[in-house]
C-alpha cells in the first residue's frame, strides 16, 4: 500500500491541512528555495511525487531518484518527462532527471557530487543491517552539502486512531524524539555535520508535549569536501540500475537556442514589417510623394513606434526600408529588442545563429521579406516609386 495513503487513513481524525505528506514535500521545497542547490537526490523516492515538484525549481539542474522498488517508480515516472511546451519554449537552465533502482545500503558513483540529499520517511523502512550501512553511504560516501531525514515521531502515535504498533506495515521501527536525535547527533559527529531538529504536523492544542507528527533532521556539512576520501573509496562498477532518464530541452544547448533565436527574430521582424504599410500609405497621401518630407516624418513615427515596443532608440542606420516588393528590417533594429538581445548576448552571436536560417540581404545586414504574394491589404508595393528610408 502507498505509504502516503496509509498515513492519510491514520491521520484522518486529526486533520492536517495540508495533508502531512504535502507538508513534508513543502518543507523540502522551502529548503531548496533557501539554499538553491543545483543537484538534488531523493533516496526512497517511491512514486516520484517529490521529484516532480522539484523539477519546477529553477535552480535545480540535476535530479536523481533512488528506490528499492522499481515498479513503484515506474507507475508515475512519466510525469518526469518533458512536455510539448518544454520544447516549444525551452528553459534557460539545463535539467536532467534520472531514476535508479537500488538500495541505499550500497554505494554507486552516480550518487556523488550532490548538493542536497533527501530521505523522506525512508529510514524506518530499513532492516537493521541496512540502517547500520546507511550513514556511511549517505554521509561518508555521498557526502552532500545538506541531508534532510524525516521519520515518524512515535510519541505522536497514541493520537492516531488505528495505530497499534507502527503507522505502516513495512516499518521496521519508529523512534521517539530522543532516539532519533541520539542517532542523528552521533551520525553528525562522526561525519563532520551539524544537525538541527524540526518537524511538520503540529499536535492538537494542549498536546504540544508530544512534538511534531513527523520529526525532521537537517544536516549541514561543516567543511568543504576535498574529494580525496570519497574518490579513494569510489566503486569501480555501478551497482544501481537506471530505469529512467530525461534530458530537458535547454537554451544552453545550441540547437534549442538557435531555434528560439530564429523564431524570435522572425517574430520581431514581422511586428516591425506590419507597422510599415499604414504609415507609409498615410505619408504618401499627406506629403504628396515628397521623399524629403516623408523621410523626416518617418523618423518621428519610427521613434514613436520604438517607444511603444520597449522604448527603443532607433538610429538612422537602424531604419527599415522598402525596395519594390522587398521589405528590409536591419538586424541592428531586431537586436535592440530586449528578448532577442537577452537570448543572443552579442550582435555577432545573433548573426551566427541565424546564418542560413533566415533570409538576409546580400550584405547580411537585414532580414528580407518578399511581399509580392501577400494579401492586398498588406501590400506595400502599390507605390509607383521606390521608397528608401535612410
Amino acid at each position: 500500500m502507498d505509504k502516503n495513503l496509509q498515513e492519510e487513513q491514520f491521520t484522518g481524525i486529526i486533520k492536517f491541512t495540508p495533508p502531512l505528506y504535502k507538508q513534508r514535500y513543502q518543507f523540502i521545497k522551502d529548503l531548496v528555495g533557501k539554499y538553491k542547490p543545483k543537484k538534488v537526490a531523493d533516496l526512497g523516492c517511491a512514486d516520484c511525487t517529490l521529484l516532480w515538484m522539484l523539477k519546477f525549481c529553477s535552480c535545480i539542474e540535476v535530479l536523481a531518484g533512488l528506490d528499492i522498488c522499481a515498479s513503484v517508480m515506474k507507475e508515475k515516472m512519466h510525469r518526469l518527462s518533458p512536455l510539448p511546451g518544454d520544447y516549444l519554449q525551452p528553459a534557460e537552465r539545463s535539467l536532467t532527471v534520472t531514476l535508479h533502482h537500488g538500495s541505499v545500503a550500497h554505494k554507486d558513483p552516480c550518487m556523488l557530487g550532490f548538493d542536497l540529499v533527501t530521505c523522506i520517511e525512508l529510514i524506518e523502512h530499513l532492516e537493521q543491517s541496512d540502517l547500520r550501512k546507511f550513514p556511511e553511504v549517505v554521509f561518508g560516501f555521498m557526502a552532500p552539502s545538506i541531508v534532510v531525514i524525516s521519520t515518524p515521531n512515535s510519541e505522536f502515535n497514541p493520537l492516531l486512531p488505528g495505530v497499534t504498533l507502527f503507522r505502516h506495515p513495512d516499518h521496521k521501527f519508529e523512534w521517539n524524539r530522543a532516539q532519533f536525535q541520539s542517532w542523528a547527533l552521533e551520525t553528525a559527529r562522526r561525519y563532520d555535520y551539524s544537525v538541527e531538529f524540526t518537524g511538520v504536523g503540529h499536535p492538537p492544542t494542549g498536546m504540544e508535549n508530544v512534538g511534531f507528527c513527523t520529526q525532521i533532521g537537517v544536516f549541514v556539512r561543516k567543511y568543504l569536501q576535498t574529494g580525496v576520501s570519497a574518490e579513494s573509496e569510489k566503486p569501480t562498477e555501478a551497482v544501481y540500475k537506471t530505469v529512467f532518464k530525461a534530458v530537458y530541452p535547454s537554451l544552453k544547448d545550441e540547437k534549442y537556442l538557435q531555434n528560439a533565436v530564429v523564431s524570435e527574430v522572425i517574430f520581431t521582424a514581422q511586428i516591425i514589417k506590419q507597422s510599415l504599410p499604414d504609415r507609409l500609405m498615410s505619408e504618401h497621401e499627406e506629403y504628396n510623394d515628397d521623399p524629403t518630407e516623408r523621410k523626416s516624418k518617418f523618423q518621428h513615427s519610427m521613434n514613436c513606434f520604438s517607444e511603444d515596443l520597449g522604448k527603443l532608440v532607433v538610429e538612422k542606420s537602424m531604419e527599415p526600408f522598402v525596395n519594390g516588393n522587398v521589405v528590409y528590417i536591419p538586424l541592428t533594429t531586431i537586436f535592440s529588442f530586449p528578448k532577442v538581445n537577452r537570448l543572443c548576448g552579442t550582435f555577432e552571436k545573433l548573426c551566427k545563429l541565424i546564418a542560413g536560417k533566415v533570409t538576409l540581404s546580400s550584405d547580411g545586414s537585414a532580414v528580407m521579406f518578399n511581399t509580392e504574394h501577400e494579401n492586398e491589404e498588406n501590400l506595400i508595393t502599390g507605390f509607383s516609386y521606390k521608397v528608401q528610408l535612410k
